[in-house]
């Protein structure tokens, strides 16, 4: 059998609905929600399942929703396959979830960091002043460029916050910096931008204060070394260990997010396979455009779930 690794998606794969399907079928899927609505004082089934989609979409409601489907969608793959992944990562809030998966954080205390985590991103910036765009068609030196040349002291910034794939670069900073930005990929050939509809600036330096507090809150929580390999986001070239995955996870909020590099990785570590554990299929995409050789599978409802396992048992 081939190497597979297990990947988790972050913040704009939420969508009414997600997790119903495993919550009815599995009860320990319906244990991690009841814990999870403890934990985050919210009926999380009901916003899972019901939303509405701009409820979903408010930072802190969007960070812990997406982590307890991701976690109940890992829980119910685990339950029934034996094969274990080579290799783990997840996407900015995913990561989280990769480093549940492997093992090196107490469900409870995963749960209680992401929500403080969420809290802080949304109490970081005030709304209005900070956005992200995805800019297009461009590669990362021409992007980091063009940041390069808009930002101006400490109240014009914009900066390199995410590097998707090929051509999908992304950039976080105060609002009217990142309006810029798009205005200045679009004169550049074959460039275009985007604004996405997100508050808050993740991924850059107007959050250095939320990563500070941050910083201190994690003091406190027990990380222990991964019983399977998780990439971090901000720095691909190593892996998490239980002394280093603090200043990685307090790093992580005002670093870019280096997908491009981590997928490359995988493949470079022999990874034939990737699973994709969490709402939509976002992750695959990006993987898609950054090495087709990948076989790409993914678990989000009962019918993914059964699909993937019954793939990977083939490949025995």
């Amino acid at each position: 059998m081939g190497k597979f690794a297990v990947v988790f998606p972050g913040q704009g794969s939420q969508y009414p609905g997600m997790g119903e399907g495993l919550y009815r079928q599995h009860k320990n899927v319906r244990d991690l929600f009841a814990l999870a609505g403890e934990v985050f004082g919210t009926d999380i089934a009901d916003l899972c399942f019901k939303g509405p989609q701009e409820l979903l979409d408010l930072t802190v409601n969007t960070q812990i929703s997406i982590l307890t489907v991701e976690i109940a969608s890992w829980l119910a793959f685990s339950d029934i396959c034996e094969e274990k992944p080579f290799v783990m990562a997840g996407h900015s809030l995913g990561e989280y979830s990769a480093l549940y998966a492997a093992g090196a954080v107490d469900l409870k205390d995963c749960l209680a960091v992401v929500k403080k985590r969420a809290q802080l991103h949304q109490d970081a910036v005030p709304i209005g002043e900070g956005a992200m765009a995805a800019i297009l068609g461009l590669d990362r030196a021409d992007v980091e460029e063009i940041c390069r040349n808009i930002s101006r002291g400490d109240h014009h910034i914009v900066e390199f916050s995410v590097d998707n794939c090929p051509g999908q670069i992304v950039v976080s900073g105060h609002t009217a910096a990142v309006e810029e930005a798009v205005a200045a990929a679009k004169k550049r050939e074959g460039g275009r931008g985007v604004v996405l509809p997100i508050s808050v600036p993740c991924h850059c330096s107007l959050l250095r204060s939320a990563s500070e507090q941050f910083a201190a809150c994690l003091e406190d929580v027990p990380f222990r070394d991964c019983n399977t390999p998780v990439i971090p986001n901000c720095d691909p070239a190593i892996f998490h260990d239980s002394g280093r995955t603090k200043a990685l996870l307090s790093r992580q909020i005002i670093s870019p997010v280096l997908w491009r590099d981590t997928v490359m990785k995988m493949g470079e570590m022999g990874v034939d396979t990737i699973v994709e554990v969490g709402p939509k299929r976002v992750l695959s995409g990006l993987i898609r455009r950054i090495d087709r050789r990948f076989r790409l599978l993914n678990i989000e409802d009962e019918t993914s779930l059964q699909e993937t396992v019954a793939a990977l048992k083939r490949s025995e």
